[in-house]
C-alpha cells in the first residue's frame, strides 16, 4: 500500500513519540527491528515510583522516586558488572529522590544520590561516591510509559496454541513459539496454585499477564516456580543456585500486572522472573527472593526478602524501518514518488488483540509432570537478615549537588548508556510532518 508523503511523515512522528521505552544497547534485536523493553527501569533491580522500605539487600541497582527506609541495614549493587554500572544514569546504583533513612546503607558498586537524609542516616560507597542532589531519573515520566507498556502488553493476543491448565493445585503454562509466548491468567487462577510450571523454548520472551486488582501468593501458599529445561527434559525449581538452561528462561520471563494495586509474594517462594506492577504496592514478605527485578508503585520487604540480580533481557519487539530514522524527515518535492510504507512503532506484540485463554482443568496436551524434586519451604538460597518497617510518600525537594564522597562500610552482603526518551524528538517530527501536510495542500491548491 502506498502512503502519501504527509501521512508517512505523521506516521514517522508517531513512531518516534511511541519509542520512549527503548532497551539498553546490550539488548540485541533482529535486523530491521528495534528492541522495545522497559526503559530506564530495565537497568534497576528495584524501580519504585513511591517509597521503598526494605532490608537486607538488593543485589542489583535500586531507584526510588519517594523515600527509602533502610533501617536495619541495606546493601545495594553487589552483583552489578562494570558495564552495568556504566549504563546507569550518572553511574548511580542507588537513587533516592526523597529522604533516605537507615544507619548502615552500603552501595557496593557504583555511585549513590539522594534528596535528603534523616538524622543519623549513613550511606557509604565502596567503589564510587555518595552525593546529595537532584534525581537523575524522571520517575513520573518513566512510570507513565511503564503503565502504558503494561496496558499494551495486556491488550496483545495470547500466543496461538498457548495453554493455561490447572491440574489440582498445580498450574501449567506452555507454549512453543520461538520468539514470544504470551499468556493471560486471572489472579484468582494464579492464586490457586501451590506450584507454577512454565514450559517455553529457550531464547523466547515470555509475558504472563495477570488480570485483577490484587494478587496474594501467600494465600495459596505458592512455594515453587518450575521452568522447563530442554537439555534435561525436565522442570527445574528456580532458585539462586539453580535455574532452567542456566537462567536463560528466567531472564526473559516477565510477569505483567497492569491493573493490580496490591501484589504479595509468599515468604517461602523464590519468584522467577521480573515483575512489572506499576500501579501496585508490592510486598516482598519476610523471606525468599524475587529472582529478577521488581517494578512497582511502592515496595516493602524484610528478613530474607531480597531482589536477586537477574534483570529482564527480553526484547518486546516492534517493527521499525531497517535504517536509522532521521530526527526530521526530508522535504519531498511535489510530484516525487511516495514511500511504499512506513511502519509505526507500538509497545504491543505484533499480533491482534484477542481475549485471554481459558483455563482448562486437566486439559490435553499439557506438559509432563515435573521430574525434579518438589519445592520446599525456604528454598531461596538467600541468607536471612534483620527486619525493616514503614514509609510515607512525599519526595523531599532536592538541594544543590554537594558531593560528599565516602568509602568503606561494614554491612554484610550476599553474594549501554542511559536510556534517553525520544518523546521530544517525536514531537519535533510530528510538527515537521504537519508542515509538510500544509505545504503539500498549498501546492495542490496552486495547481488547481
Amino acid at each position: 500500500m502506498r502512503i502519501p508523503t504527509p501521512a508517512a511523515a505523521l506516521a514517522l512522528g508517531g513512531s518516534l513519540a511511541l519509542a520512549g521505552l527503548i532497551a539498553p544497547a546490550a539488548h540485541a534485536a533482529e535486523p530491521g527491528r528495534q528492541c522495545q523493553s522497559l526503559g530506564v527501569a530495565n537497568l534497576y533491580g528495584e524501580f519504585i515510583e513511591g517509597d521503598d522500605t526494605h532490608t537486607p539487600d538488593a543485589e542489583g541497582a535500586v531507584a526510588v522516586g519517594g523515600n527509602a527506609d533502610f533501617t536495619g541495614g541495606f546493601s545495594v549493587g553487589q552483583e552489578l558488572t562494570a558495564d552495568q554500572v556504566a549504563a546507569l544514569p550518572g553511574g548511580n546504583a542507588l537513587v533516592v529522590a526523597g529522604k533516605i533513612t537507615g544507619h548502615n546503607t552500603q552501595v557496593m558498586k557504583g555511585n549513590g544520590v539522594y534528596g535528603s537524609k534523616a538524622p543519623g542516616a549513613v550511606v557509604d560507597a565502596h567503589q564510587g561516591k555518595i552525593s546529595r542532589g537532584a534525581s537523575p531519573i524522571d520517575f513520573k515520566a518513566e512510570f507513565a510509559k511503564l503503565r502504558s507498556a503494561a496496558t499494551a502488553l495486556a491488550a496483545g493476543a495470547q500466543t496461538a496454541g498457548a495453554k493455561v491448565e490447572a491440574k489440582g493445585a498445580q498450574l501449567y503454562l506452555s507454549s512453543a513459539d520461538a520468539t514470544l509466548n504470551s499468556f493471560t491468567v486471572s489472579a484468582a487462577t494464579l492464586q490457586g496454585a501451590t506450584d507454577v510450571f512454565v514450559k517455553v523454548p529457550v531464547g523466547s520472551v515470555t509475558v504472563v499477564t495477570v488480570t485483577g486488582d490484587s494478587y496474594d501468593m501467600a494465600a495459596a501458599r505458592t512455594t515453587g516456580f518450575h521452568l522447563w529445561d530442554e537439555g534435561k527434559k525436565a522442570y527445574v525449581l528456580d532458585d539462586k543456585l539453580q535455574s532452567a538452561s542456566g537462567g536463560a528462561v528466567r531472564a526473559k520471563l516477565l510477569w505483567n500486572f497492569p491493573t493490580a494495586t496490591k501484589v504479595v509474594k509468599n515468604s517461602q517462594a523464590a519468584w522467577a522472573g521480573t515483575v512489572l506492577a506499576p500501579n501496585a504496592a508490592f510486598d516482598l514478605g519476610s523471606g525468599g527472593p524475587v529472582n529478577g527485578s521488581v517494578i512497582a508503585k511502592s515496595l516493602t520487604g524484610k528478613g530474607g526478602a531480597e531482589t536477586h540480580h537477574y534483570p529482564f533481557t527480553g526484547c518486546l519487539n516492534t517493527e521499525v524501518p531497517p535504517t536509522t530514522v532521521p530526527t526530521v524527515p526530508p522535504v519531498v518535492p511535489s510530484g516525487s514518488p511516495s514511500p511504499s510504507s512506513t511502519p509505526s512503532a507500538s509497545l504491543t506484540p505484533s499480533t491482534p488483540a484477542t481475549p485471554g485463554a481459558s483455563v482448562t482443568p486437566g486439559g490435553s496436551g499439557s506438559p509432563s509432570a515435573p521430574t525434579t524434586g518438589t519445592p520446599g519451604p525456604g528454598a531461596t538460597g538467600s541468607p536471612a537478615a534483620s527486619a525493616s518497617p514503614s514509609a510515607a510518600v512525599v519526595p523531599s525537594a532536592s538541594a544543590g549537588p554537594s558531593a560528599e564522597a565516602t568509602t568503606g562500610g561494614g554491612l554484610a552482603h550476599t553474594g549501554s548508556g542511559p536510556v534517553v526518551p525520544l518523546t521530544i524528538a517525536g514531537a519535533v517530527v510530528i510538527a515537521a510532518g504537519g508542515a509538510i501536510v500544509v505545504a503539500t495542500r498549498r501546492r495542490a491548491a496552486r495547481k488547481a
